[in-house]
Parts: C-alpha cells; sequence; structure tokens
C-alpha cells in the first residue's frame, strides 16, 4: 500500500456530494411545527472538506450538482469556505441536489433526507478522468458515492488513477441504506472499495454490515489491515474506538459533551483525524483529535458550519485529559 507520508502535503481530493442542510430554528424545534430554517452547507464529502480546511489543509471536491438556485448555493457555500471547486459540474433536467432537514435535538430527533435523482449520482468517469492527481496528497471518498451509476464507475476509476499517481486512498464507510437497491449489492461493493484502500474508517454497524454479520464488524476491519490496509478506525459510539494498524490495535474513548444533535460527528472525526495524520501526529493523538472534533460538532448547529477550527480544537482539548 501507499506511503502515509504523503499526507504531508495536507492536499485533498474528495469525491462526494454537496448539498443543502435545512435546520428548524430555534434549536430544539420540530420540523412540522417549524416557523423558520437555518440554511447550511451540506453533504458529507462537503463537510469533510470543511472541516479539513478549518484545520489547515486545503481540499477539492469532485462531484456534480444540479443546475438550479439550489446547486448555485453549494457552489457559492463552497467558495465561501474556501473549497476548491473547479471539478465540480453542474447537471441539467430532472437532477436535483440532495437536501436534508435535520433537527436541532436528541430526544425523539428526526433527519428526512431527500435523494430522488440525486445530482451526485450523476457523476461520470470522463469527470474524474479530467482531474490531475499528482499534486494531491490523498484521495478522501465517503461510501454513498458508490450507490449509483454511474458515480459508482467513476468512483472506482478515481481510485485507480489515484493509486496510480501514488496518492493514499481514505474511505468513509458512511452506508446510507436508502440510497442503495439492496443490502447484498451495497456489502459486495463497500468489500471491493474497501480492500483498495489504506484508511477505513466506519462505525460498528457500517463494518458489520461489510462483513454480513453485524457481529464480525470488528474482525472485517482487522481482515482489511492484514490484506494491506494501514488504519482501520472501528467506531462503536459512546464506547470509543477501536483503531487497528498492522502494528497492532489499541482503544480510546470518546469525550464527553452536552449534545444537541446526533449529526456530523462522523464527517467532523475524519477531517480531525485526517488533518492530525497529515501533521505528523501520532496515529493515537489522531484518533482523539478526530474524536473531540465530533464531540464539538454534535453541541452545535449545522454541520458545515459546526466543524471546529485548529485553535478552536486545541482549546478544547486543552481543558480535557484523554479519555479513557
Amino acid at each position: 500500500m501507499t506511503d502515509l507520508t504523503r499526507l504531508a502535503g495536507k492536499s485533498f481530493l474528495i469525491v462526494g456530494r454537496a448539498g443543502m442542510d435545512l435546520y428548524p430554528d430555534p434549536p430544539g424545534s420540530r420540523t412540522e411545527e417549524a416557523r423558520a430554517m437555518t440554511v447550511c452547507l451540506g453533504g458529507s464529502s462537503a463537510n469533510i472538506g470543511v472541516a479539513l480546511v478549518k484545520q489547515g489543509c486545503t481540499a477539492a471536491l469532485v462531484t456534480r450538482v444540479a443546475d438550479d438556485a439550489i446547486g448555485r448555493y453549494c457552489l457559492n457555500e463552497l467558495d465561501r469556505y474556501g473549497i476548491d471547486r473547479s471539478h465540480v459540474t453542474p447537471l441539467g433536467g430532472e437532477a436535483r441536489n440532495s437536501l436534508a432537514i435535520v433537527e436541532t435535538r436528541i430526544e425523539d430527533h428526526q433527519s428526512v433526507i431527500y435523494r430522488n435523482g440525486a445530482a451526485d449520482f450523476g457523476m461520470t468517469v470522463a469527470d474524474v478522468e479530467g482531474v490531475d492527481y499528482a499534486p494531491y496528497s490523498a484521495l478522501i471518498s465517503t461510501g454513498t458515492v458508490f450507490a449509483a451509476e454511474p458515480s459508482r464507475s467513476a468512483a472506482f476509476r478515481a481510485f485507480d488513477l489515484a493509486r496510480n499517481a501514488g496518492l493514499p486512498l481514505i474511505f468513509d464507510i458512511d452506508y446510507r441504506p436508502y440510497s442503495w437497491p439492496s443490502a447484498e449489492v451495497a456489502a459486495k461493493v463497500y468489500s471491493r472499495a474497501g480492500a483498495m484502500c489504506d484508511i477505513i474508517v466506519g462505525n460498528d454497524v457500517e463494518f458489520g454490515f461489510m462483513a454480513g454479520d453485524y457481529d464480525k464488524g470488528l474482525d472485517k476491519a482487522r481482515e482489511l489491515v492484514a490484506g494491506g490496509a494501514r488504519i482501520a478506525v472501528y467506531k462503536m459510539g459512546e464506547k470509543g474506538a477501536v483503531t487497528i494498524t498492522p502494528d497492532g490495535e489499541f482503544q480510546t474513548g470518546i469525550y464527553p459533551t452536552q449534545a444537541l444533535k446526533p449529526t456530523g460527528a462522523g464527517d467532523s472525526f475524519m477531517g480531525g483525524f485526517i488533518a492530525a495524520l497529515a501533521e505528523g501526529r501520532p496515529v493515537r493523538d489522531a484518533v482523539l483529535r478526530g474524536s473531540a472534533s465530533a464531540a464539538m460538532v454534535v453541541a452545535r448547529v449545522g454541520c458545515a458550519p459546526a466543524m471546529p477550527t485548529t485553535g478552536e480544537l486545541d482549546a478544547f482539548l486543552a481543558e480535557r485529559p484523554d479519555p479513557d
């Protein structure tokens, strides 16, 4: 597998979606009772890009957006956050951007996702072949890009091109059942993608899903490292995470927080974790910085705007001991 020292370049190419998130306002409101909404950039790949930029990296996104006002909103937000969108292509016709209506509440939380005719699934092989991979430090992909064609074939082509250019491949499993034709197809495709990657991050349910048995998720993570991956992070919610490398494995806890919502933690973890690896921090420190980033985001409104800066993350960590 590829040498991870290339991450030190801090320049990341991310394959996946950008969308619009709507949050009933004020925080705590139920969607069906809302009289106002807070609007912000969403989509797992865009969120990861924002997290990386806020922590001192650069990021470019490869995807499709709808050729309408919502798509233009996403483009404007990518510009505002400093994410290179030169490889983000508008798609006309009936394609529509991903929309998420997400409540800022924990009890009886509701998230409603609109993904019918999603524009990002229109990403093509030509889109990814139009990218010069050489300047980047790594390719990051979320699992959603593999859920439909032509995006699936395009993403696998991007993997091949990035590997040929010497880039590490980083995979956030990000399993969303509603996007897939069947669980069997998803498990097969995810296993193929995971086997190609150097760093794989997912929760216990996602790894268990890849394994075909929810009780064997940790075994799947270990299998991926035994097969050549450099790092697998097996997240277990409130129980922390188990991180597996060729040198062994270790467990870390989570940082307690006063959560406002359950969403955004995974994207924030990935951003904080990869940014820390890019700084040359030890893997354990990188996992803890990812965990702290996740704790900060669930305590704030929104996802993209809630991503912490390096200074905010350092201040958060300075006030807390490492979790057991």
